[in-house]
């Protein structure tokens, strides 16, 4: 699998438009397109960045060896989250970020089991 596929790999997994992956990461559609079908390389920023942002393995999206994500401690996965939700626009996310941290303790215990069979976790 080459560079791009596996960035294509990366998109497809999220499941985010060339538009909206582009956007994370700082090209244009059309650059991130030319990378994915293997006329453009990806530059050391272009992997920084999608290493940085969808927590992929550096080495993986260069080389394809070893895991597409990096593993991280619960602490470092609930900081990259919370980031990532601290700096999108969409008002739903702001809001039930909100709720979530005004609510009173028994009462996320609620919204936890309703989340978790919603989402299908166990």
């Amino acid at each position: 699998m080459t560079q791009g596929e596996r960035v294509r790999k990366v998109r497809k997994n999220l499941g985010l438009t060339l538009d909206k992956f582009g956007e994370h990461i700082g090209i244009k559609k059309s650059a991130l397109s030319s990378i994915e079908n293997g006329k453009s390389n990806l530059t050391d920023a272009n992997v920084k960045s999608i290493c940085r942002e969808f927590n992929i393995n550096d080495v993986w999206l260069r080389t394809g060896d070893g895991e597409m994500h990096t593993k991280i401690n619960d602490d470092d996965r609930y900081s990259l989250n919370l980031g990532k939700l601290s700096k999108t626009e969409n008002e739903f996310i702001r809001n039930g970020v909100n709720y979530l941290a005004e609510t009173a303790p028994e009462k996320l215990k609620i919204v936890e089991e309703f989340m978790k069979g919603w989402l299908g976790i166990e």
